[in-house]
């Protein structure tokens, strides 16, 4: 009977521990999203890494286009603006503990074991956060916020294919869809 509850709680815990991170967004239910159908960005501030800053932007840009909106600089109906954070995300520290049960003849058992991992290399990984928010343009208000995060060892390629695949998770949550 123990052992049961033992194997549901570590298939528990083993489901959710694969789980992804899920975008998020917050937005005004008030607000009639059908009507936009331009944008244009908002100058971000410098926030120190220009590569991430070019390919969250491109990645909007696309995105936006690819859902069938338009840019232009003059008379947008709305305006988009994002952020961004990096930030070390410290890495499992490789420790597990193991329970078991078992019978032999008339005699019965339990055993518990540890063990611990060696960490090699970085001990921290690093997550990058990215927002969006959409403002429209004639009342000058943020009406959609989108956020979603991934962790990454590394730039380049990895660094890329993570801010593409983010930036689609975030902008399929926009124009947010009505409640049928």
């Amino acid at each position: 009977m123990i052992f049961r509850h033992l194997l549901l709680l570590f298939f528990i815990l083993t489901i959710s521990a694969c789980q992804s991170t899920k975008s998020n967004s917050d937005y005004d239910t008030k607000y009639d999203f059908s009507q936009l159908k331009s944008f244009h960005f908002i100058e971000t501030p410098d926030q120190g890494d220009q590569l991430s800053a070019e390919r969250i932007r491109a990645n909007i840009r696309t995105t936006l286009i690819a859902k069938g909106f338009t840019e232009q600089a003059q008379q947008s109906d709305f305006l988009v603006s994002y952020a961004f954070l990096t930030k070390d995300k410290p890495k499992s520290s490789g420790l597990s503990i193991g329970l078991g049960t078992g019978t032999s003849g008339s005699h019965g058992g339990v055993g518990v074991g540890t063990s611990m991992g060696i960490p090699i290399g970085s001990d921290s990984a690093k997550i990058q956060v990215i927002q969006v928010d959409m403002i429209d343009t004639k009342e000058n208000r943020l009406i959609w916020r989108g956020t979603d995060e991934f962790d990454f060892e590394a730039g380049g390629d990895e660094k890329v294919a993570e801010t593409s695949k983010t930036i689609n998770q975030i902008l399929a949550l926009f124009p947010p869809q009505p409640k049928s």
